[in-house]
């Protein structure tokens, strides 16, 4: 089940996740993982029947998203999209991305963007998304920025 986290103990889970994933498993630096576009964003949480988060994702849309979408006030950011690592290939990431682009759409908003790491891109280009510009690290990790049209 994937739901928007609305409270915090749903927000804690996501927190949680994204630490499972980026600061232990690929070495992402704590003090940058959480950063204050984590207050204002909408954030999707993946849990299993019994409550165990699988995976999560945020949405950053306005004057938050815009350094990451070219300065457009119509384009959300997809963004610190995780999944745990006994939940991989079981479906968990492509609907976090789809709830995330539901989320964008009844936000009003045309496309969603994302800095995906390069070993990503074949999975969000199955979910529709093309990559654009040239290859940048972040947090030392290799990325490609990507857009889906909705």
């Amino acid at each position: 089940m994937v739901r928007v986290a609305e409270d915090p103990a749903d927000r804690e889970a996501c927190f949680a996740v994204r630490k499972e994933v980026f600061v232990v498993e690929q070495g992402v630096p704590q003090e940058i993982e959480y950063d204050a576009y984590d207050a204002g964003a909408v954030h999707v949480l993946a849990v299993q029947e019994d409550g165990v988060p699988l995976g999560t994702g945020r949405l950053l849309y306005g004057e938050a998203a815009l350094a990451k979408t070219d300065g457009d006030p119509s384009v959300g950011s997809l963004g610190r999209l995780a999944v745990a690592q006994a939940a991989r290939g079981l479906g968990v990431g492509a609907a976090l991305v789809r709830a995330i682009e539901d989320a964008a759409r009844a936000r009003g908003l045309a496309a969603v963007d994302l800095h995906a790491q390069t070993h990503a891109l074949g999975f969000y280009e199955r979910l529709g998304y093309a990559a654009y510009g040239p290859e940048f690290p972040d947090a030392g990790i290799p990325h490609r920025a990507m857009r889906r049209v909705l």
